[in-house]
């Protein structure tokens, strides 16, 4: 860990003083701002971009997140922490971009990674040329997206990055999320209203209306429970900031509420059980294990998601980037993913980058440029940094 971490500030040093398989049929709208847009054949939205002069050869396609289901199909927002855009960071760089909205919302993992592959075939039909080298930058399911991909197609791609991604193991990321859920009604019951596993629409459409405000009310009046939620939880608070235990709550329940009923439906069933788990943390462990509500996962859904599952065979770079205090994906996913890594015998190909600091995809423009510099580091044998 010591190499790492000054290998990792040697990175930041050097690059913060500077920074496919279905035929090309995509329909092509007016060029925006100097990108080309269009409709790909699977019906994702598309956007490509090429420096206005002296490109590299190299493209990079942005992998996004999650969106929830009733939001308008829509290319992703693209600005970092200080307003700058990723597209045009890449850009002045010399490097082609490309992204995809995916052909819908929600849990679109396996539908994501199918847009990417056809949008990694169309690159070469929109510019006229095929690319040198083909990275891919994924965040949060974009990341997961991105990572099996590396594993499963290495031939189309040269490395990728994956931000705050839950790829060490997605069954724990969704037994997170619903044991949150559970344990919150737990100690503040009726304030949702049933099921965990089962989401009424009028929770969604009043989430921000009514149940936030409530939400935020119980925790600043109840700070006990609050902080017993938070480590019978395994879920992650500033302790400097008290007000973190509200800020964590909303994050996480927000995608019980707006996740759930959409992974059932792409899973075939309710992926979530916790009949045998034992919560450690309460002041009365034995009577919260008790009365905690309990469910059972579905066969079918507990079949569905090995192939959201990482192997950890990769044999090209890898490179993650996560904070320690990530409260909607924990940053154990990272560390799980390691050790896939290193059982494959393909520790070689990964670099895990820890950063210090709360929030879920919470980094400096910095520390993205430095984690894509170090990914380029490990592709090419140099960091390309402006002259």
């Amino acid at each position: 860990m010591p190499r790492l971490f000054w290998r990792f500030v040697l990175i930041v040093w050097l690059v913060s003083s500077s920074m496919l398989v279905v035929p090309a049929a995509a329909q092509v709208l007016p060029t925006i701002n100097g990108c080309q847009q269009g409709v790909q054949p699977g019906g994702a939205l598309w956007q490509v971009c090429l420096p206005e002069q002296d490109w590299n050869g190299d493209l990079v396609i942005f992998t996004p997140g999650y969106t929830a289901v009733g939001a308008p199909l829509g290319l992703p927002g693209l600005a970092l922490p200080d307003g700058t855009s990723i597209s045009d960071v890449l850009l002045q760089r010399g490097f082609a971009f490309a992204t995809t909205s995916y052909r819908a919302n929600g849990l679109v993992v396996l539908e994501g990674m199918a847009d990417i592959q056809e949008l990694v075939t169309l690159f070469p039909t929109i510019v006229g040329q095929a690319p040198a080298r083909t990275y891919l930058v994924g965040v949060s399911q974009g990341g997961l997206i991105t990572t099996l991909l590396l594993e499963q197609s290495p031939e189309l791609f040269s490395g990728g990055l994956a931000l705050c991604a839950p790829i060490g193991n997605f069954k724990r990321q969704i037994d997170y999320w619903g044991d949150f859920r559970v344990l919150f009604d737990y100690f503040f019951p009726g304030v949702l209203p049933d099921s965990p596993i089962a989401i009424p629409f009028s929770v969604m459409d009043s989430w921000e209306g009514m149940y936030v405000p409530q939400i935020e009310q119980v925790l600043a009046a109840h700070p006990q429970a609050a902080q017993e939620l938070m480590i019978t939880a395994r879920a992650m608070v500033d302790p400097s900031m008290p007000a973190m235990h509200i800020t964590t709550t909303l994050n996480v329940l927000w995608y019980n509420v707006f996740a759930t009923n959409d992974a059932n439906a792409r899973l075939g069933g309710n992926p979530y059980g916790n009949r045998d788990r034992w919560y450690l943390g309460s002041r009365n462990d034995r009577l919260l294990n008790r009365q905690v509500a309990r469910f059972d996962a579905d066969p079918q859904a507990l079949a569905a998601l090995a192939a959201y599952e990482t192997t950890g065979n990769l044999t090209v770079p890898l490179v993650t980037l996560h904070t320690l205090g990530d409260d909607v994906v924990r940053f154990d996913q990272a560390l799980r993913y390691q050790h896939k890594v290193i059982a494959s015998g393909q520790r070689r190909y990964l670099d895990t980058l820890p950063i210090v600091r709360y929030g879920h995809c919470n980094f400096t423009q910095t520390e993205l440029q430095a984690a894509f510099g170090l990914l380029l580091l490990r592709v090419t044998g140099h960091a390309e940094i402006p002259g």
